[in-house]
């Protein structure tokens, strides 16, 4: 049984699927602030089965009173939804990382992406980094299949090995579907506490770039000049944020290719940390 309610089923320009999931890998929202720009105003296509996928008790439904009266519950959801781009829809999928049913919701995204006529996957994603925010964001790029990973790439080197996540194991239900995918995960500054506009942003522009066409990035630009301001000034009054910052900036520098070894110990480095103080 699909997990789905399809509610416009097109039909779409050579449509591309999106997806981006607020969990694990998202830090620094950037994966979901991504396809949220992208997404713009677009409409809704389909709407997936909260009670089927959601842990209420660790996402609990929200509730509105007016002098006491229960007037709405807004339940947590995954959407998708439509945006026209110059040659293509795209069909973005995002919402929270849900708690259960992992599998039959890959089953269901990968025939609704066959059913609607995907000729592309694109996953977007954070991944926690020894990087600081004085720097370019960069990206590291997955794909289905080696020859979606053109020369000069940015992409782990040799095996790597992490805990897995929701858009990780749907994007793989879709590649098996036959539909080419790639994976695009900005390297998110571990200091950071809040959303990182600057890695969301580039995001954006990476999907641009491989669908050749302009794409909008709506307020990014202008969110991520404004946080830069105010990390920079939190940085320049605690020196020893700005010590810390400053060998990060010397390390990125010198950086070369980024092995598997060294991105899986990134990744449970920041989740033995999580209780850490970071800059919000």
């Amino acid at each position: 049984m699909d997990l789905y309610r399809l509610i416009d089923s097109g039909p779409f320009r050579d449509p591309v699927l999106v997806l981006a999931l607020d969990g694990w890998v998202n830090a620094g929202s950037a994966g979901t602030t991504a396809a949220e720009a992208l997404a713009g105003d677009g409409s809704l296509v389909a709407v997936f089965d909260s009670d089927a996928l959601f842990d209420y008790r660790q996402n609990r439904p929200t509730l509105d009173f007016m002098e006491g009266v229960i007037q709405s519950v807004e339940w947590p959801e995954l959407v998708m939804k439509v945006n026209q781009l110059e040659a293509h829809d795209i069909l973005v999928v995002t919402g929270i990382e849900p708690n259960w049913n992992w599998q039959r919701l890959g089953a269901s995204v990968a025939g609704l992406a066959e059913r609607l006529g995907v000729t592309r996957h694109i996953s977007l994603g954070g991944i926690p980094w020894a990087t600081p925010h004085t720097r370019p964001v960069s990206i590291i790029t997955t794909a289905s299949e080696p020859d979606l990973l053109p020369p000069g790439e940015d992409r782990p080197d040799g095996l790597l090995r992490v805990p897995g996540s929701a858009v990780s194991t749907i994007e793989r239900a879709v590649a098996l579907g036959g539909i080419a995918s790639v994976g695009f995960w900005a390297r998110v500054p571990h200091y950071v506490g809040t959303t990182y506009y600057a890695a969301a942003l580039a995001l954006v522009e990476r999907v641009s770039k491989h669908l050749g066409e302009p794409i909008s990035p709506g307020r990014l630009p202008d969110d991520a000049v404004d946080q830069r301001v105010q990390l920079d000034a939190i940085v320049e009054a605690r020196p020893e944020v700005k010590q810390v910052v400053t060998q990060l900036e010397s390390m990125v520098d010198e950086q070369g290719v980024v092995s598997g070894e060294q991105l899986a110990a990134e990744i449970e480095r920041f989740l033995r940390q999580q209780g850490d103080e970071s800059l919000g």
